[in-house]
């Protein structure tokens, strides 16, 4: 069984810059596409980011475009977000969720395990 366990949320002002980490365990995520998801009060599920098997092909939904990075480091079973240029509107609980398949996907519905979710809150 696979869990992710993820960590790096918090509070930070507007402008200011967070990193989230989602360790995995229970088998290697080498053969995995993965992605970041975020959901704030009231509203539904929203794609962040997300990222091949390899790492050689990422995409990020337009809002975050620019401002935030998907990486992952396969020899550590790890992924990661590099969140800059924080708004107040990135306020959500983050989410990383892994699928079977190697090919990278922004519909939640093709993602197997989920991480455990982190809260970002950035202040104005």
């Amino acid at each position: 069984q696979v869990q992710l366990v993820q960590s790096g949320g918090g509070l930070v002002q507007a402008g200011g810059s967070l990193r989230l980490s989602c360790a995995a365990s229970g088998r290697t995520i080498s053969s995995s596409a993965m992605g970041w998801f975020r959901q704030a009060p009231g509203k539904e599920r929203e794609f962040v980011a997300t990222i091949n098997w390899i790492g050689s092909n990422t995409y990020h939904a337009d809002s975050v475009k620019g401002r935030f990075t998907i990486s992952r480091d396969n020899a550590k079973n790890t992924l990661f977000l590099q969140m800059n240029s924080l708004k107040p509107e990135d306020t959500a609980v983050y989410y990383c969720a892994l699928r079977s398949g190697g090919g990278y996907s922004y519909n939640p519905r093709s993602y197997d395990y989920w991480g455990q979710g982190t809260q970002v809150t950035v202040s104005s």
